[in-house]
């Protein structure tokens, strides 16, 4: 009688992760006498490529890996999730993965839906494909350890959902956003009047994007609220590469849109406003100086071109609601580019040189 095989388990984990926590996922497979391989690399949207997913499957054929009951465990941000899902799509036509989010975007964004890809070309996520994983295990813990820029970056993600979709997750953003950067989304009894803000906050999150890309899952249908903040945003994140996080590009798109909602009529001057002010409060960057009014219309180019030749654009027309459009004039946008410009970099720049702070760089990122 053929003995059992020894479970084994090929594990892809971003470079900083191990760092942190690599000690103790090795502790956990050796305990549990799982036969394990443990890839360390550097996930960055700079080394985001198919050289780095090839490298992956070189290892991935030396460790013999079965498809069918040894799935491959991904645990970092989104990129590394990103990278593992295409890899894994590649090997033997499909191998069943697990995706471990340790950062607030990827879990809330990354984690779910069915996407994966690399960058190419200097165009971001240009080659990839639809494969789910089978599973993805959410845990909190892991967002003690990253920097508060990161928990603002994966707030943009959130807010896009709540101003989309969900009122109640924008109130939850505009009340406690403070709170949940200074707690890192660690649910703490002490406050007691802010609840469980952190529990809340990402299930909400996490169910409306379920609810968008569950009945759409493969893009059959190209209008998509959760292209919110992702028209221009591709286009300004790869040119001013690594100057702004994912979630700060997708903020300063989703600031601009807010303008140009506001220009259509759709959004009332207070409802703008307040979408402002919580974006400040979340820290996030709501105007940069590589977001030129010629790299708005290139993006919108692309955005043709790669869309059935309509913009579908999703746009903000109340607190937690919205719908897609496709007449908006260039008139409108150059007008709302003037207006968003005038009101976010004059602020920004007023409140530099009130700080007496002379050596910003270029206003990059800096959050008014």
């Amino acid at each position: 009688m053929a003995s059992k095989r020894k479970l084994r388990r090929f594990i892809v984990i971003d470079e900083v992760v191990d760092k942190l926590y690599g000690s103790k996922v090795r502790e956990y497979f050796e305990e549990n006498n799982v036969q394990h391989k443990i890839l360390a690399l550097p996930t960055t949207e700079e080394t985001k490529s198919m050289d780095l997913v090839l490298n992956i499957l070189h290892e991935v054929q030396s460790f013999s890996l079965d498809r069918r009951t040894e799935p491959i465990i991904a645990i970092g941000g989104g990129v590394c999730l990103d990278i593992v899902g295409l890899a894994a799509s590649l090997y033997r036509r499909r191998t069943p993965y697990i995706r471990v989010p340790t950062t607030l975007l990827s879990y809330v964004d990354a984690s779910v839906g069915a996407k994966n890809g690399v960058n190419f070309l200097q165009c971001k996520n240009k080659l990839g494909g639809y494969t789910p994983p089978v599973a993805s295990f959410l845990d909190r813990s892991f967002l003690q350890s990253i920097p508060r820029r990161h928990i603002s970056n994966g707030l943009g993600e959130i807010l896009k959902m709540a101003l989309m979709k969900h009122k109640g997750l924008f109130d939850l953003l505009k009340n406690h956003g403070k709170y949940l950067l200074d707690t890192k989304f660690q649910s703490c009894n002490s406050f007691a009047h802010h609840g469980d803000a952190a529990l809340q906050t990402t299930r909400i999150a996490i169910e409306t994007m379920l609810e968008e890309l569950a009945p759409n899952l493969w893009e059959d249908d190209l209008d998509r609220l959760v292209d919110f903040g992702h028209l221009i945003s591709p286009e300004l994140e790869m040119r001013v590469l690594p100057s702004l996080m994912h979630g700060e590009a997708v903020n300063i798109d989703m600031a601009f849109m807010t303008y140009v909602a506001h220009a259509r009529g759709l959004l009332a001057t207070e409802d703008k406003e307040q979408i402002l002010q919580c974006m400040r409060g979340l820290e996030l960057p709501v105007w940069h100086s590589g977001c030129s009014w010629a790299l708005i219309q290139t993006a919108l180019r692309e955005r043709l071109k790669h869309s059935g030749g309509q913009l579908r654009m999703p746009l903000p027309t109340g607190l937690g609601m919205a719908d897609i459009f496709n007449d908006t004039s260039e008139e409108t946008l150059e007008r709302a580019y003037e207006l968003w410009v005038k009101d976010c970099k004059t602020g920004l720049e007023e409140e530099l040189q009130a700080q007496g702070d002379s050596s910003a760089p270029s206003l990059s990122c800096v959050p008014l």
